[in-house]
């Protein structure tokens, strides 16, 4: 049979000691990503992990080392597809890009294990996890760190309830004053609302603005007709 005539013991045993590996790793990856309650938790974490040790391993057997640097650049590019599925936007917010690196970084822990590196394994596994756990609390100094909003670059968003008969017209409208008051705008949503109206919700594209100025705009807003209220928000920029 074919496969008792290819197996050797010396590869199994490799290929065995590269999965194990890998699984180990991808599941110390993987629970704290578990703990947090994060989208692509455990055991996501570890099959991308070994099955990125499987693919190079695997190529390294069949064609030695130049093959498994074609597979590698294979398994960069794909994990992208895998951690796209894990990115959502909500709103004006973008969630799931750490979760997403993360998995990019399982996966190459699985390659360096793949391909008999350990060591490198290992340390990449703990520059990993010091991102996703000692840098945090400077996230949260630098989050709180006083700032002046006007010289921040953030997302803003205009938001005008109107009556639903006159949406389409006031969009357009909305759209306008926006643009020739050098507001750019990514998109504006309507939102149908219970009590008959309607929520036309403009997000800028990212940029420092003077609050002044967006307090001026709203008032024009608030004076046009069919405009019940109109106001702005505020977010953070990635």
């Amino acid at each position: 049979m074919p496969f008792i005539e290819s197996f050797e013991a010396g590869d199994f045993l490799s290929t065995f000691i590269s999965l194990a590996v890998a699984f180990a790793l991808g599941t110390v990856i993987g629970a704290e990503r578990q703990y947090r309650q994060r989208t692509a938790g455990l055991r996501t974490n570890v099959l991308v992990a070994i099955g990125a040790c499987q693919f190079v391993d695997m190529a390294m057997h069949l064609s030695g080392p130049e093959g498994a640097v074609r597979v590698v650049a294979y398994v960069v590019s794909g994990i992208g597809f895998l951690g796209a599925g894990v990115i959502m936007k909500e709103g004006a917010n973008i969630r799931g890009l750490n979760t997403a690196a993360t998995l990019w970084c399982s996966a190459a822990v699985g390659a360096c294990a793949g391909a008999d590196l350990v060591a490198q394994a290992i340390l990449l596994t703990l520059f990993v996890l010091a991102g996703n756990t000692m840098l945090r609390p400077l996230v949260t100094v630098l989050e709180r760190a006083p700032r002046s909003e006007e010289a921040t670059e953030a997302t803003y968003g205009v938001s005008a309830v109107v009556r639903a008969d006159a949406a389409s017209e006031l969009q357009g409208k909305l759209a306008a004053l926006l643009e020739a008051a050098h507001f750019p705008i990514d998109v504006i949503e309507p939102q149908d609302r219970p009590d008959g109206m309607v929520e036309l919700r403009a997000t800028l594209v990212n940029t420092s603005v003077r609050i002044a100025e967006l307090d001026a705009i709203i008032m024009r807003i608030r004076h046009m007709p069919n405009i019940v209220s109109a106001t702005w928000t505020r977010s953070a920029a990635d």
